[in-house]
């Protein structure tokens, strides 16, 4: 199994409805991607506060490489993709994304 990890540092500008819609968008793909199991996110609720500003993420579980290849490749996902590269601050680099076999 492939968890799909990604951290976002979104401006400050970007509310927190049109985050919520994001994420919405990105689990509506679970139907549409063979493979993928679900999605979870939200804002860190780490008591350390060691985000370094990625204060919202989400995790999404794949049966495998190619079931997260298929995600990665899928029009919608990059449709999201791109809104979400553009609501980052400083845009690629208000991302980390992170893919663990488990």
């Amino acid at each position: 199994m492939i968890r799909h990890i990604v951290l976002v540092k979104f401006r400050t500008s970007v509310t927190q409805n049109v985050i919520d819609d994001l994420f919405d968008a990105l689990a509506g793909l679970n139907p549409l991607i063979p493979g993928m199991r679900g999605f979870d996110g939200g804002i860190s609720v780490s008591p350390e506060n060691l985000e370094q500003g990625f204060r919202h993420g989400f995790c999404i579980d794949f049966d495998d490489e190619a079931a997260r290849d298929a995600y990665l490749v899928h029009p919608t996902h990059k449709e999201l993709g791109a809104k979400l590269v553009g609501l980052a601050d400083g845009e690629i680099s208000g991302l980390i994304v992170f893919d663990l076999e488990i």
